[in-house]
């Protein structure tokens, strides 16, 4: 995707981000829509997905007796506080998974149903797969960022709102390490730039650029730790684990948090911190799904 829209004299590319048999059904329903409804089709310019939310969502009291009836203990927040609360964990080093607003359509989580963390540690991609993906060390994980940032961190600096495009890191933040010698996996604990949990072997990312119009709360999350840190940029990875969908209600998120060594839970707009959850309730889950 991102060599037809680097190297070829297009000046704008769009990709479907649900490119599958989910963009199939999608395909399908516009058909249909046109041709029952005689409606003209107009064709927008730009991306009229506006982010791509396009699942469930969930009120606060849903949420709230949610989690009450599965037995958690949270706290209830105003939004710049649990944005100033989250956007802190992030930058002490804490894991958090995030669930807010509708769910994603297509196979990237995009901010509102992800586990994020500090992008600078170079312990987090390790980390992030063994304690909390329950799977290889080496599997890579992407970044999401301020869009408004992008230009001045990746060399082609064009809007990727999907995790469909690559770009490739600037040689101003990447470090000087000599890596002769070095091959296959090893190269992987070598990553010298100044986010490694994000950035592949060869300096490049699979992006996602966010925008306060299209996802404002993920954009002021990053926009907090961006002022915390001087990084606008966040490990963005699904949230679930190994075998398991990506979660769509509170009760999936609380059931996964609590099988995870997650250091926190954001089901908006409550708090959660693992080590203040009743252990009983994590038996229940894991005597429930079993390890595949």
């Amino acid at each position: 995707n991102a060599r037809v829209r680097n190297e070829l004299d297009f000046s704008e590319v769009w990709v479907q981000p649900a490119a599958g048999d989910a963009g199939g059904a999608l395909g399908a329903a516009l058909h249909t829509y046109y041709r029952e409804s005689g409606a003209e089709r107009v064709v927008f310019p730009g991306d009229s997905m506006s982010g791509a939310y396009l699942g469930p969502e969930f009120s606060v009291k849903e949420v709230e007796d949610a989690l009450d009836e599965d037995g958690a203990t949270f706290e209830s927040m105003g939004e710049d506080a649990l944005i100033e609360r989250a956007a802190q964990a992030l930058a002490d080093g804490k894991t958090l998974a995030f669930h807010q607003g509708r769910m994603e359509f297509g196979p990237r989580a995009l901010g509102a149903r992800s586990i994020l963390a500090d992008p600078r540690r170079v312990d987090m991609q390790k980390r992030l797969n063994l304690e909390v993906k329950k799977r290889e060390s080496f599997r890579p994980f992407a970044p999401a960022m301020l869009e408004e940032e992008l230009a001045n961190w990746y060399e082609a600096g064009r809007k990727s709102p999907y995790m469909v495009f690559i770009d490739k890191l600037l040689v101003e933040k990447k470090g000087t390490a000599d890596l002769e010698g070095v091959e296959g996996l090893d190269k992987l604990r070598h990553i010298d730039c100044e986010v490694p949990a994000v950035t592949h072997v060869d300096d490049t990312a699979r992006i996602q650029t966010v925008r306060a119009d299209t996802n404002p709360k993920f954009h002021a999350l990053l926009k907090r730790f961006f002022e915390l840190t001087g990084c606008p940029i966040l490990v963005n990875t699904s949230f679930n684990v190994r075998g398991e969908p990506i979660v769509n209600s509170p009760s999936d998120a609380y059931r996964t948090f609590l099988n995870t060594d997650l250091d926190h839970l954001v089901v908006w707009p409550c708090f959660m911190t693992q080590d203040e959850q009743n252990p009983l309730n994590r038996m229940r889950y894991m005597q429930s799904f079993p390890d595949d």
